[in-house]
């Protein structure tokens, strides 16, 4: 059964523009898929909807089998920007996700600490947001998103300031947890081998409006190296074939 399933999504704005026309996507659970298409497709409005913060002028999203709105569903969302709080040190920026959760304080700071050990920051529990680089700024957003344990999680280019060293590194952390607490993962991103690199499929949408233009299934077993991956043959004919369908 599909996690979510997308059906005829139309997002038209108040100006006429249509972003997205029609879309249609089953997304399995926990499947990791990755979203990529050209700049202005609609492929962060369509996660936007997807995480409820904003709605659809047509279509359907079905969760679990049942017609439900999306921001009915645990989740959480990484976007670009970390998004930190900076009077909030790291410890306390990851344990705000619990904030309207009746989560015991004890559990709390465990799974904070414990998560935060997984994304290479257990020495920055006391660290102040203005002291950490950016990349390190990223692993508390993923940490915060991580640490509740929702069944789907959105992430809207994550990586996408940073450079390919540190983007490559985060990558292959975002493996480890989410092969550590399997669970549906939507990621927009305009690297295409940050989404083969990635993701179970590749969902290909074509220009304004965006519609699925191709879904690209990635065969590569688990646990997966961002690095050693890439000298795989299939891997560069996907990144070749991906970069054809968006010219």
């Amino acid at each position: 059964m599909a996690s979510i399933a997308i059906e005829h999504l139309t997002k038209r704005f108040a100006s006429g523009t249509v972003a997205l026309d029609d879309v249609n996507l089953e997304i399995d659970d926990g499947e990791f898929v990755a979203v990529v298409g050209p700049s202005g497709c609609g492929k962060s409005t369509m996660l936007r909807i997807l995480a409820g913060l904003d709605v659809a002028t047509e279509g359907r999203i079905t969760i679990a089998g049942a017609a439900a709105r999306a921001d009915e569903l645990p989740s959480a969302t990484v976007f670009q920007e970390a998004s930190l709080f900076p009077w909030m040190r790291v410890g306390e920026n990851v344990a705000f996700a619990f904030d309207s959760l009746p989560v015991p304080r004890d559990e709390v700071r465990r799974r904070v600490r414990d998560v935060l050990g997984l994304v290479g920051l257990a020495e920055n529990e006391r660290t102040w947001p203005h002291q950490l680089s950016g990349g390190m700024k990223q692993r508390v957003a993923v940490a915060r998103a991580f640490v509740t344990d929702p069944p789907v999680l959105f992430m809207d280019e994550p990586f996408g300031a940073l450079d390919e060293q540190t983007r490559v590194g985060l990558a292959n952390e975002l493996m480890r947890l989410w092969e550590r607490s399997p669970k549906t993962i939507v990621f927009v991103t305009h690297g295409i081998e940050e989404a083969v690199t990635l993701a179970d499929r590749v969902v290909v949408l074509s220009a304004r409006p965006g519609r699925v233009k191709e879904i690209i299934p990635i065969g590569f077993p688990r646990p997966r190296d961002a690095v050693t991956i890439r000298g795989a043959r299939e891997f560069g004919e996907h990144v070749v074939h991906i970069w054809e369908l968006l010219r």
